[in-house]
């Protein structure tokens, strides 16, 4: 199921403004010395009310955990952040992540997960499993695999193989997947590459093949634990996707939706009309508040959690 979201009027002349602003910057670079410049934007989120911060370990793996305070024990939501596997930190994260974990009234773990070139893949992948297994190996029996950009398609890799595992009887099936503006196709094959490139301010196909090179080297690119868009779509659970209408990576979430749903899967994408990569984390505007509050009533909803009104 597709919906797509009119821009808000709200939000025209502040998207006008930042496309503006950015016309005169030089588009990020994903290289190890943008991260600072990188984590201070994402900080730029503020922290959601009645959320406290912790840092933590689990299967080995460092992040942060956000939680509400009615939370409740035994459900959680794992967040892998953006940054195209070579920016980003759970802490830099944990203000916009805290935010998700509001409005669903459920604790969520983001995960500081490898990044190239320091490691490569399959590093991130590893990262994920361990973050899963250690949560379900902890208690943890309702979980939610989330993320957005890059963190989207390690988030989408992992419901793969989780739902694989599951089968197996290894680990308990993951409840529903939760992305926003996914990267899944590290191959760069969508249509959107092309047509929507001068729409997308912030995104480019070369800085992304860039990245998908000091993440892969020379590996496979349609590798599924890479590219989850080419993987086995079968046995999937729920899965929801936000995305912008203005970014190359739009049709890593329309061919996606589509290969769940000729896997007789379920799917929800949202696309939102004058939107840039992972609005949602920019709560000045109208589209992300509505894009939370949506977020909100689907993880209750899959997690079986009150609202915290």
């Amino acid at each position: 199921m597709t919906i797509h979201h009119e821009e808000h009027l709200l939000d025209r002349g502040a998207m006008a403004l930042m496309r503006t602003m950015l016309a005169v910057q030089p588009k990020l670079q994903f290289v190890p010395e943008t991260r600072p410049v990188f984590d201070e934007l994402m900080e730029k989120t503020p922290g959601a009310t009645g959320v406290t911060y912790e840092e933590a370990q689990i299967g080995g793996v460092t992040g942060w955990w956000c939680k509400p305070r009615e939370s409740q024990d035994g459900s959680a939501i794992i967040y892998f952040h953006g940054g195209a596997y070579v920016l980003g930190s759970a802490k830099a994260y944990r203000n916009f992540v805290g935010q998700i974990g509001a409005h669903a009234n459920t604790a969520v773990f983001v995960v500081n997960y490898s990044l190239a070139p320091e490691r490569v893949f399959p590093a991130a992948v590893e990262d994920a499993k361990a973050v899963y297994r250690g949560l379900a190996a902890a208690g943890f029996s309702r979980l939610v695999i989330a993320g957005d950009s890059a963190g989207g398609g390690l988030a989408l890799a992992l419901l793969l193989l989780i739902t694989e595992d599951a089968l197996k009887g290894d680990l308990p099936k993951a409840l529903a997947g939760l992305v926003l503006s996914p990267w899944t196709d590290l191959a760069l094959t969508g249509e959107s590459m092309a047509g929507r490139a001068a729409a997308d301010p912030l995104l480019t196909r070369g800085a992304l093949d860039e990245a998908a090179e000091l993440y892969l080297g020379n590996h496979n690119r349609r590798d599924p634990m890479a590219s989850p868009l080419y993987g086995n779509m079968s046995g999937l659970p729920p899965v929801l996707f936000h995305v912008g209408a203005d970014e190359v990576l739009l049709d890593d979430s329309r061919r996606f939706t589509s290969k769940i749903e000729a896997a007789q899967g379920v799917a929800e994408l949202h696309i939102w009309e004058g939107m840039t990569h992972v609005f949602a984390s920019n709560l000045a505007l109208q589209s992300a508040k509505g894009a939370l509050v949506n977020i909100g009533e689907f993880l209750r909803r899959t997690l079986h959690v009150p609202s915290a009104d």
